[in-house]
């Protein structure tokens, strides 16, 4: 006799432009769970949900979501504020939690949601770090750990968003707190060194600027941030956040090793197709993070829902989460006073 599991009954809290992927994919790509309720304060992307994707339920306070649907696992994609009061919400009322990141932005907070989320240990979390899931970078640590470059040097992340985005990105981080461009913006780079070397940096230095963009000296941001890092055993990593690539979206991590180096994402390819015409040989390129990462985050979103069934608790934790968050607020306390940083992980 064959039985068949009822599908997860899943709810989501922010339907903005990472929120609505991660809802679009789990009605339309993620196997397992089913999408029954979801949670925003704007009215048009809560009609988008019903509409598009039949979403059963909407709600504009997220307390009162949890307390009426009876649902299994919540997946909170709301601004990073936000994050801590949700998950804590989220894990007292016995759900499995997926948590975009960063955890949050104060640190007590974050270490409040640390301490709930490890008093459920038969609860499932999990932090968004998406990059861990993406083919070329499990191909290329791969190679790393099988000791093909030999021993790593040097290491450096990029992560760069187009500059068309720029109105987009202004509209957000005047109506909610981003972080910061480290936090914001290199906190995957960050969680990729860490990945990739299996240490903890012990010094950072960082530095900003505005000369692309004056105008979001107005809302406290900044447009470029380069942060150096030394790692515990004497690695150094650079990481450049920006918001003003004319090409597109660049992301792109480079591993140096004594006996050879590995680049992941070094040209933005939108495919491999290559125009010859009157403005010269021309590659189209991703214009934005979600293009590029649009299998990895199905397929973070399918681990999570897959640990879940299983009661496994996922490779990425919440420590993974408070450690790169409190290297990008490190980097960006450097920059800040202008000195080098010593990092308490």
């Amino acid at each position: 006799m064959v039985t068949t599991r009822k599908p997860l009954r899943a709810a989501i809290i922010g339907l903005g432009r990472l929120g609505a992927r991660h809802a679009r994919h789990l009605v339309n790509k993620i196997q397992g769970v089913k999408l029954v309720a979801a949670c925003a304060l704007d009215s048009n992307q809560l009609e988008w949900a019903n509409n598009e994707l039949g979403v059963e339920t909407t709600y504009t306070n997220y307390k009162d979501m949890i307390d009426t649907e009876n649902i299994d696992a919540i997946f909170i994609v709301a601004p990073t504020p936000f994050h801590p009061e949700m998950t804590i919400y989220a894990m007292n009322a016995g759900l499995n939690v997926f948590c975009e990141k960063p955890l949050g932005l104060d640190f007590n907070e974050v270490d409040e949601m640390a301490k709930v989320i490890k008093s459920h240990p038969n609860q499932i979390f999990q932090s968004g770090f998406m990059r861990r899931y993406d083919d070329s970078y499990r191909y290329a640590k791969k190679i790393v750990d099988n000791g093909d470059i030999g021993k790593i040097i040097y290491m450096r992340g990029y992560g760069i968003d187009p500059i068309s985005g720029m109105e987009s990105f202004t509209k957000f981080a005047t109506e909610a707190d981003s972080g910061g461009i480290f936090v914001d913006m290199n906190i995957h780079d960050i969680d990729l060194i860490r990945w990739f070397t299996g240490q903890d940096p012990v010094q950072a230095y960082g530095l900003t600027s505005n000369i692309a963009a004056p105008q979001l000296a107005d809302i406290g941001e900044f447009e470029t941030g380069v942060a150096q890092l030394k790692m515990s055993d004497g690695v150094i990593a650079t990481l450049i956040g920006g918001r003003h690539a004319a090409h597109g979206n660049q992301v792109e991590l480079e591993v140096m090793g004594s006996n050879g180096w590995v680049r992941i994402g070094e040209h933005p390819d939108l495919n491999r197709v290559t125009v010859f015409n009157d403005q010269g040989v021309i590659r189209p390129s991703l214009q934005s993070f979600g293009e590029r990462f649009d299998t990895a985050f199905t397929d973070e979103v399918q681990d999570f829902v897959n640990n879940v069934i299983v009661g496994k608790q996922p490779e990425v934790t919440v420590d993974d989460g408070i450690k790169a968050l409190k290297i990008a607020k490190a980097c960006q306390q450097s920059a800040n006073i202008g000195k080098l940083v010593d990092i308490q992980l």
